[in-house]
């Protein structure tokens, strides 16, 4: 039997036939799958891939009762997502710490989620080509490279996954109403939520929907519709308590970056989006602050979002699905515009990963409504969306090209904004870990020419130095980046373990180590196995051997249970040396860990 009309269509459309519509939405998940194909050749990369999947225990031991007990108890990568963590764990179970099987389900909840949009938007206006073209663009745009090839941004994917899911089933509340189907939504909410926080502007997004496609406002009392929301936000001031708590130390950072400079950024940052969003050109892994935003470019794109807001709301009678996009492009970007600054980051790809599609409705609907009645603007316009489509589709293969390796990765970013102190500062750590010590040194130093007040940067000079063999320059750079970021978990450890081993005596001092690494201890890191094997050493140095020895044997235990044979068999000579009641020394011209 065909579905039912829905309230507000004035002119009758002839039903799209099911199975249409699922094979258009499949047809767009397989080619979404096949182009993002290349992904699964890809390693994990040097950047939050270690934190939220290398080196977090409850992660790389695979699935377990425990871990999903400690994702639901505990923040990890800076947020409260304990569906991303399973996720994670559950990649680790099935295939270890081979980054193949991670990128692949990447791929698939992209692609998934690509073709459910096509089922969530159909079933919204009824306009099944439409749907599909905002899927596809969606889809096959290069803005979605960096939240699909990079493995921590499994967070994106997934949230987006049940997003889009959200969508549908309220689609299906608002053509069968009741507790059932209501419950449904706040299920799949939930889940989203549980994946990634930026979902908390779902509630704005619906009613959005109940104006159009859904068009409820004429319909029903607006208080009905606003408290029909009251569920599903109490679900985001909790969820957003959680995030609020998870990035407090990240969040104290904004005063780095002053609140003036914020607000330029953000506003700036409309701007950035949109234009990326039309014209892809020069996308980057990491976009630094700039150094200067011009008040003209702001006064410009002030006006610009101003007089396209205005536009959207005088047009809104003919064309109301504008009005609607646009806001939803506006509202969905709000949790990550900059204003609260959580980051190093001025702008991020991913984070168009769902606005996007706000602006997409806007054109695609948009279009279809000035080509009405007239074949030939309508082929046009269709041939135009074509090629547009394989344009798109080939920049984001060129993209993910940039992606096959840490070092291609940071030098394209270079490449795209020379004076970007992170990218060569987090190059240089790459660089180092390969064993490719003089590279690092030349990034390290680029990176403090830029920034010399960056304690990372600083720090990864000192290891660079350090590797050299020049522990003085070393200890100098490490007191800096200390004084810089005295909080800093990397920054601690390394210095504790310069003070623990060098072969220099005037450098070492134990009781200062062990300091270190015990306020590193006492907020985090007492099952990472780097940070307890610091640990050992610095007690060792203080002549305090046997905690030395039951430290290194805790971080042998972790070693093991990780599979980490190197680590392992270091602390095995480790352990050997304090059972004697030696110290260890570290000439510092070693492998970095």
């Amino acid at each position: 039997m065909g579905r039912k009309r829905r309230a507000g269509k004035t002119r009758a459309r002839p039903e799209i036939p099911r199975i249409q519509v699922a094979i258009g939405a499949a047809a767009i998940t397989i080619l979404t799958g096949l182009l993002f194909a290349g992904a699964a050749k890809l390693p994990f990369v040097n950047l939050d891939d270690p934190a939220y999947v290398l080196e977090q225990p409850f992660i790389a031991r695979g699935f377990s009762l425990a871990g999903v007990k400690w994702s639901l108890t505990h923040f990890h990568g800076g947020n409260w997502h304990p569906l991303t963590s399973i996720s994670h764990m559950l990649d680790c179970q099935f295939f270890g710490l081979n980054p193949v099987g991670h990128h692949v389900v990447n791929v698939l909840f992209h692609a998934a989620t690509a073709g459910l949009l096509v089922l969530a938007l159909e079933g919204l206006t009824g306009a099944f080509w439409r749907s599909t073209l905002v899927a596809a663009f969606f889809a096959w745009h290069p803005l979605r490279v960096e939240s699909v090839a990079w493995v921590a941004e499994r967070k994106d994917v997934l949230s987006a996954f049940f997003f889009v899911l959200t969508l549908y089933s309220y689609h299906n509340y608002v053509r069968r109403k009741s507790w059932r189907s209501y419950s449904i939504v706040l299920v799949l909410f939930a889940l989203g939520l549980m994946c990634k926080p930026m979902l908390v502007t779902t509630p704005l997004i619906l009613i959005l929907l109940d104006y159009w496609p859904l068009r409820r406002w004429q319909a029903e009392r607006w208080q009905k519709l606003l408290t029909e929301k009251i569920p599903l936000c109490v679900l985001c001031l909790l969820s957003s308590m959680a995030t609020m708590l998870a990035q407090k130390s990240a969040i104290s950072a904004i005063e780095q970056v002053p609140a003036v400079v914020r607000f330029a950024n953000a506003l700036d940052s409309y701007g950035f989006y949109l234009s990326r969003i039309f014209w892809p050109s020069r996308l980057s892994f990491f976009y630094p602050f700039p150094a200067h935003i011009g008040v003209a470019s702001l006064v410009a794109v002030g006006v610009g979002l101003v007089g396209l807001t205005a536009a959207c709301w005088v047009l809104r009678r003919t064309f109301p699905f504008i009005l609607t996009g646009w806001l939803w492009f506006v509202v969905m970007l709000l949790p990550v515009i900059g204003i609260i600054q959580v980051g190093r980051q001025s702008h991020a790809d991913r984070y168009t990963y769902l606005p996007q599609i706000g602006i997409l409705i806007a054109v695609v609907w948009g279009v279809s409504k000035v080509t009405e009645g007239n074949r030939t603007a309508k082929v046009s316009a269709l041939c135009a969306g074509g090629v547009m489509l394989s344009a798109s589709a080939a920049l984001t293969v060129r993209q993910l090209g940039y992606w096959k390796d840490s070092e291609t990765l940071w030098r394209h970013a270079i490449d795209v904004i020379p004076e970007n102190a992170f990218a060569h500062s987090t190059l240089s750590d790459y660089l180092l870990r390969e064993g490719r010590v003089d590279d690092s040194f030349r990034e390290a130093m680029e990176a403090v020419r830029l920034r010399p007040d960056d304690g990372e940067s600083q720090n990864d000079l000192a290891l660079a130095y350090f590797r050299m063999g020049k522990a003085r320059d070393a200890a100098e750079h490490w007191r800096i980046a200390y004084d810089l970021r005295p909080d800093d978990l990397n920054v601690e450890v390394n210095y504790a373990w310069l003070l623990s081993t060098a072969i220099d005596p005037s450098l070492r001092d134990g009781p200062r180590a062990v300091q270190l690494v015990s306020d590193v201890l006492s907020r985090d890191g007492t099952n990472n196995p780097w940070i307890l094997r610091a640990g050992g050493a610095a007690l060792a140095e203080a002549g305090r051997f046997p905690e030395a020895i039951q430290m290194a044997e805790q971080a042998r235990q972790i070693a093991s249970a990780q599979q980490d044979k190197t680590l392992q068999q270091d602390l095995e000579m480790n352990l050997a040396n304090y059972q004697r009641g030696r110290a260890l020394r570290d000439p510092g011209v070693t492998p970095s860990p």
